[in-house]
């Protein structure tokens, strides 16, 4: 299993960086940014400076969108960026929920996604690429030929299967390891009925980890069943509880939500916290002692999992990270 961290872009350029050799240092692989540019300042220019103090880390947006930059912008940054990396940069792609919605924009269907992949990936690549809104084809004369990883965000059944049909890896908000295990396969699945070799494909849980009591670490991260709350109503409201096409334990915990403040968007001050119990912020975090994170994570493994990555801002980064480095990441690489 690797590892990886998804910052929000609240803290200072001086911390980040620290954080970001700290991690690297301790063997975690990867290190994300949410890319909502309204909410928080602008990812790739935090991701650019870490790069020039990483040596082996992989960097990228967990996750951008096809509606907030143009395609051939979009697909320059991701270039650029892979250049200067040597080839250490992914992305993450959505339909841009919190990024376009805190604006009051709908988030892109499923086959702008698709569209979004396919013609970003040819222009990094140096392909002549012609896209909706650009009828003359794009070409990047400074292109070295980088396959661009892409990893597709996914819950509904929709999602999953353009996930498992497009994608090199499923980013999974979630980590419960059921749930993780059947929206797994149901993407391996999607990318094998398209005839694809699915032996490499990747599967992500991101979710928050936190270290010490169950009680204070349920407090401190109970925001998160919250923010994907929000993904699984949108999925609910189209499919309705009792459909076979969605986990029953997915859908079962919203049934008492009352709304969702995008202002707020993965915050602990969220207004709309009051429907998660304890035990729902237990099965979609990973919180304890690190024992019992070694046995949940070995739990996440056994479910397909490729890659815990951790959403790190809870105000006791190092220590997680610490700890993590010196008895989590040894047991579970090995």
């Amino acid at each position: 299993m690797q590892f990886g961290i998804t910052f929000k872009g609240e803290g200072s350029p001086e911390r980040t960086r620290y954080l970001v050799r700290q991690a690297e240092e301790a063997g975690f692989t990867y290190s994300w940014f949410f890319d909502s540019h309204i909410l928080w300042r602008d990812s790739y220019v935090t991701i650019a400076m870490c790069i020039e103090h990483t040596q082996t880390m992989r960097f990228g947006p967990c996750v951008t969108n096809p509606g907030v930059r143009d395609w051939s912008v979009a697909a320059s940054l991701f270039g650029s960026l892979a250049f200067q990396s040597k080839g250490r940069f992914d992305i993450g792609v959505g339909r841009g929920d919190s990024s376009l919605r805190v604006m009051g924009k709908k988030p892109a269907n499923l086959s702008e996604v698709v569209d979004f992949c396919d013609k970003v990936r040819s222009m990094v690549r140096g392909d002549q690429t012609v896209y909706s809104d650009c009828p003359t084809p794009v070409e990047f004369p400074w292109a070295n030929g980088y396959e661009l990883p892409i990893w597709i965000a996914a819950y509904g059944p929709k999602a999953i299967k353009v996930a498992g049909e497009h994608g090199d890896g499923v980013v999974l908000q979630i980590a419960e390891p059921m749930i993780c295990k059947w929206l797994a396969d149901q993407t391996i699945k999607a990318g094998v009925k398209k005839n694809r070799n699915m032996d490499d494909y990747q599967v992500m849980a991101a979710a928050p980890a936190y270290i010490g009591s169950m009680d204070h670490c349920v407090e401190r991260t109970k925001w998160f069943p919250a923010m994907v709350g929000n993904h699984v109503a949108d999925i609910v409201q189209r499919y309705g509880t009792d459909s076979s096409a969605i986990p029953a334990s997915l859908a079962s915990y919203i049934e008492k939500r009352r709304g969702y403040d995008y202002q707020r968007h993965g915050q602990s001050d969220n207004p709309f916290l009051d429907f998660i119990t304890p035990d729902v912020v237990a099965d979609f975090a990973v919180l304890g002692s690190p024992d019992q994170h070694i046995e949940k994570l070995y739990r996440l493994k056994e479910a397909g999992v490729t890659q815990f990555n951790i959403y790190i801002d809870n105000g006791e980064e190092e220590k997680l990270i610490a700890e993590y480095g010196k008895t989590i990441i040894p047991e579970l690489i090995n």
